[in-house]
């Protein structure tokens, strides 16, 4: 019978981090023997890795290319979606089930969550309502677990899960639904998600003196999740998505692309609004790595050379760079930008703050055209934000219509960014993980499914996919 097992995944976690403010995490990563260095995959954001992780396979074959990405059928871009069907191949859980048909499997807000096969899950869905509001909410299966969750310790705090109040409180409730959701239902695999340092790296960089309050937050509720894991008999392992470097400030793609003639923009109600499926090239920028999406194959050459000769951009891939990168699927962008490592790509197209879309200075993951870390900030540029923010929160309790525009439109903010797969080696993700067998120190992200197979099975666990075709 497989042998429970839990993974951590503690978002930002690096070896640099570990320190006098994580003594359980260090203490852990003695107990395992140390840690591993993991290399990630191209681009090292969120649902590329986690989707990595949990199948063994690069973009190429599971066809998670980013946090969001042009669907060319539509003509429109998407990020954040969760839909489980996105991810191509089968997971660890699958994998897990062709094993001992026994295994079952609690998902914990691990990304492209929704309608797949584990059997118990857990996932943030907000309730959007046609006035504007937006209510914090769960989706569960079985649906009647979020019920249950709801009753014993509350409703989930999405507006301290992301944006400018994001806090350790929706990284302790995610701790405490494993808690109840494990007693519940005995998982074999309890696969968890505990993003709270992401909030903090990004907002004040990896070597601020803030950070230490967070590490020692998230080491608190680590340490609550250990003893409880332990007390059950269950084998934890702790996985990072991505290390968080810092930046100085963020290169606008799509301006350039503006200026050179290649973007098409509507006028809507005064402001400029992005026609990405009538633009010769645009770019989809996700943290330090951006999609180049171009309409005629005759621009490809330009495009790149003009991306490649700006400031704060590393490299632009072409079809091959890809195809090595293990980025070579229909999804990703005809062409693929990686920032310098002090910078990030921010996805702003306009030149004017006046022109700018209403829902720039508002958190609105879903309606805008690339990943905007500034959703973390309030504009301090405005005089009492604070006391708008309070005001315009009262009016939509009382049913009124009421812009939340605090957020700040200057990138130059963000002092932490994360995508290059090129990372000083203390700002690497890591894996720890008990296992006899230190040989390999140093190991793709790709090639964490194994490991966490031979925790539920021992040394005869089921082989790593072969990756080999994916990358010729």
């Amino acid at each position: 019978m497989a042998q429970r097992t839990a993974l951590l995944n503690i978002v930002g976690l690096t070896p640099s981090l570990l320190c006098d403010a994580t003594p359980t995490l260090v203490e852990f990563a003695r107990r395992c023997g140390g840690i591993r260095s993991l290399i990630p995959d191209l681009p090292a954001v969120t649902c590329t890795v986690q989707s990595s992780i949990l199948t063994g396979t690069t973009p190429a074959l599971h066809g998670i290319v980013g946090n969001g990405w042009f669907d060319r059928a539509q003509n429109e871009v998407h990020f954040w979606k969760q839909s489980s069907a996105l991810v191509e191949p089968p997971r660890i859980w699958d994998l897990a089930r062709q094993r001992d048909p026994r295994v079952t499997t609690a998902n914990l807000f691990w990304w492209n969550a929704m309608y797949s096969s584990a059997d118990i899950t857990v996932t943030p869905r907000p309730i959007y309502c046609a006035d504007g509001r937006k209510v914090p909410d769960v989706w569960t299966n079985p649906p009647n677990w979020r019920d249950e969750l709801r009753a014993e310790i509350g409703e989930f705090p999405l507006f301290h899960f992301w944006g400018p109040a994001a806090d350790i409180r929706s990284t302790d409730w995610i701790a405490r639904a494993t808690m109840m959701t494990v007693a519940k239902f005995d998982p074999t695999l309890t696969l968890v998600y505990l993003p709270h340092l992401d909030y903090a790296l990004q907002k004040y960089g990896p070597s601020d003196p803030r950070t230490s309050r967070e590490l020692r937050e998230i080491d608190r509720v680590f340490a609550a999740l250990l003893k409880f894991f332990d007390q059950r008999g269950t084998r934890v392992s702790v996985v990072s998505e991505y290390g968080i470097s810092p930046v100085s400030d963020a290169v606008h793609l799509n301006r350039v692309l503006r200026d050179a003639g290649f973007l098409s923009l509507r006028d809507e109600l005064g402001r400029e609004m992005l026609d990405a499926g009538a633009s010769r090239a645009f770019a989809v920028c996700d943290h330090q790595v951006a999609h180049i999406y171009v309409a005629h194959e005759r621009d490809l050459g330009e495009v790149r050379r003009i991306l490649q000769a700006t400031a704060g951009v590393e490299c632009v891939l072409d079809a091959q760079g890809k195809s090595d990168a293990g980025l070579n699927h229909s999804r990703a962008g005809d062409l693929v930008a990686i920032s310098a490592a002090d910078r990030w790509f921010a996805y702003p197209w306009w030149h004017d703050d006046a022109r700018a879309p209403d829902f720039a200075r508002t958190v609105d993951i879903h309606r805008k055209p690339g990943y905007d870390p500034c959703e973390l900030l309030l504009d301090r540029s405005r005089p009492f934000v604070r006391g708008r923010l309070a005001c315009k929160l009262l009016m939509r309790k009382l049913g009124m219509r009421a812009l939340l525009d605090v957020i700040p439109l200057d990138a130059s903010l963000v002092r932490g960014s994360h995508g290059r797969v090129e990372q000083a080696h203390a700002r690497r993700p890591l894996l720890m993980v008990d296992d006899a067998d230190h040989d390999d120190l140093e190991i793709p992200t790709s090639a964490v499914l194994p490991f966490i197979m031979r925790q539920m099975f021992g040394r005869d666990a089921p082989p790593l996919p072969n990756l080999r075709a994916h990358h010729s």
